[in-house]
């Protein structure tokens, strides 16, 4: 909450119980969002979920990294899909979705007063055709991805664009030969980053801009030929950010190469315990105003804000890029005056209950997968539509009525101003990112209706498992037939396979062999980064009262901005 806002109301979730605070700038953008129809306002009341339980709500809908085959019900051909053979809906390769052979206005439905609006929205997800992967047609050799664009001889790369010759990587922008990264803008040949931007050879690193040839650093600018260091700008040749001569640097970076091929968590730990013993600024908020939680760039007047970058007053909210007047809103792009929202690519305006729509679209309400659309009402999957109600096409006035009697129908059945129930996501809870932030097993997801996928894949034919403490140290000594093996993960027992682009890129930069499945490695990337949790504690060294993603009982030395900046600048 920010200084000038004022706690108007305390209110119990409904889902987990917890108390949380509702001020009045949150009513107040209520109150402004609140849509007109037939000559009325219906006003969205505050939520009756807290907002952590807001944020698993929306992402119990999305699945990025869960891919599979599947038969295209269109074509009969086979594709991969984020939505699993065993699952009922109709899927569409990408390609024939964006195509004009078909349109997705002919599964029309009437609205029905005597049903629940959930659930006949639910029949009609049921029979509307899915897109298999959230994918434009801008795709080079790059098949096994999701939620991307632009990308040339990609794979398993999820929420990126403009992307060459990147691996196994979540949130990548404008980036080439990057492999295991999360958050990645502008970068090149860099291994196992997180939030790193405009780097080059960097391997290991987090929170790092401009920096290249340099292994675990944090919180560096303009550094390269460095390694296990933190807070340094403008440096070469530091190791335990002590300065060394070129000479003493080769020499540790060859005795970190060799240990670094025996056991990566033993320098990981080493790295960890290093950073104790120094400074970390309590949050990674660059060049902003008024910004509360962690990872925001470039923005003004940002609450609870978890990866937002050239956002303004935006509240609730994960991975925001040039949102404004937006309320509990993911993963989005160019978004305006929205509110409890999930992906947005390109420009979109007042939209509300929505999930994944692109360009252009505008006034839409409770609609999903829309496209060039706006003054929409309960759809699913058109293009190029106006004015229509559960995929029915209306004039305008028609639709202006029709819209006011449902929203009073949906408001005796306390279902307006509620997001989609989880428990009409076409994806089982294990199978979203929501798993990743509220991990719950089977028996705790299904009491609170959510699904759960037990469809397990079957695993390609491969010509021998080998267990991950058995592969070479060095990676000469991998022959080129471990392409045709599997590995079995040092941690789940889980077996996986190398592709060939990821050997060479091994082999290029003298790395190990991963000894740890790819979903273990974005879990590992995940667990690096400050938990998605506000924590009162104190500057270390002024003893101001701070909000930090640091929790007061962690070993990190806690700075605020303003004793962070002198320390370091």
């Amino acid at each position: 909450m920010f200084q000038n806002e004022k706690i108007v109301e305390i209110k119990t979730c409904r889902h987990c119980n917890s108390s949380f605070e509702i001020t009045d700038k949150d009513l107040e953008f209520y109150e402004k969002i609140s849509p007109s129809f037939w000559w009325k306002k219906y006003n969205i009341s505050s939520p009756t979920l807290c907002p952590d339980c807001r944020f698993q709500n929306r992402q119990s809908f999305l699945n990025c990294r869960n891919l599979y085959k599947r038969t295209c019900d269109y074509s009969g051909k086979e594709i991969i899909s984020n939505y699993s053979p065993d699952k009922p809906y109709k899927v569409y390769d990408p390609k024939i979705w964006f195509s004009d052979k078909f349109d997705s206005i002919v599964y029309w439905k009437d609205f029905e007063f005597n049903k629940s609006f959930f659930n006949q929205y639910n029949e009609l997800f049921q029979i509307v055709p899915r897109m298999a992967l959230d994918q434009w047609i801008n795709m080079n050799n790059s098949f096994f991805n999701n939620y991307a664009d632009f990308l040339k001889d990609c794979y398993m790369c999820i929420h990126a664009v403009n992307d060459v010759n990147c691996y196994y990587s979540y949130s990548i922008f404008e980036s080439n030969d990057c492999m295991d990264c999360y958050w990645s803008y502008e970068n090149k040949n860099c291994y196992e980053c997180i939030f790193c931007k405009q780097s080059y050879d960097l391997f290991y690193c987090n929170l790092c801009n401009n920096c290249s040839d340099s292994y675990f650093l944090k919180s560096c600018i303009w550094c390269k030929n460095c390694m296990f260091c933190t807070n340094l700008i403008n440096q070469e040749y530091c190791v335990f950010n002590k300065q060394v001569s070129k000479e003493e640097y080769n020499i540790e970076k060859e005795r970190f190469l060799n240990e670094l091929k025996k056991n990566k968590q033993n320098l990981q730990k080493d790295f960890i315990e290093f950073l104790w013993k120094n400074i970390a600024k309590y949050a990674s908020i660059t060049n902003s105003e008024n910004c509360i939680w962690d990872n925001i760039m470039w923005s003004k007047n940002c609450k609870e804000c978890f990866i937002s970058n050239n956002s303004e007053n935006v509240a609730y909210s994960f991975m925001t890029d040039k949102a404004i007047n937006c309320y509990d809103c993911d993963s989005n792009n160019n978004l305006e005056n929205s509110y409890y929202s999930l992906i947005c690519w390109a420009y979109a305006y007042n939209c509300h209950f929505c999930i994944a729509w692109w360009d252009n679209c505008k006034n839409l309400l409770y609609s999903d997968y829309c496209f060039f659309c706006s003054n929409c009402f309960w759809c699913i999957w058109l293009k190029n539509k106006s004015y229509c109600i559960l995929n029915k096409q209306y004039t305008k006035e028609q639709y202006e009525e029709l819209v006011s009697k449902i929203i009073e129908h949906m408001m005796n059945t306390w279902e307006w101003w509620e997001f989609f129930p989880s428990s009409i996501s076409p994806f089982g809870y294990n199978e979203t990112v929501a798993m990743e932030y509220f991990p719950i097993s089977r028996d705790k997801a299904l009491p609170y209706l959510y699904k759960w996928s037990d469809y397990e894949p079957p695993f390609p034919k491969v010509d021998k498992i080998i267990p991950a403490n058995k592969l070479p140290e060095n990676i000469s000594d991998i022959p080129d037939d471990i392409l045709n093996r599997a590995i079995e993960c040092e941690i789940t027992k889980k077996p996986f396979r190398i592709i060939s682009q990821e050997l060479e890129f091994y082999r290029k930069h003298n790395l190990p062999i991963p000894k740890r499945h790819p979903d273990q490695r974005h879990l590992d990337r995940m667990n690096l980064r400050n938990p998605r949790k506000l924590f009162d504690r104190k500057c270390d060294k002024c003893w101001k009262n701070i909000k930090t993603t640091y929790s007061p009982d962690r070993k990190e030395i806690v700075y605020c901005e303003e004793c962070y900046i002198w320390e370091i600048y």
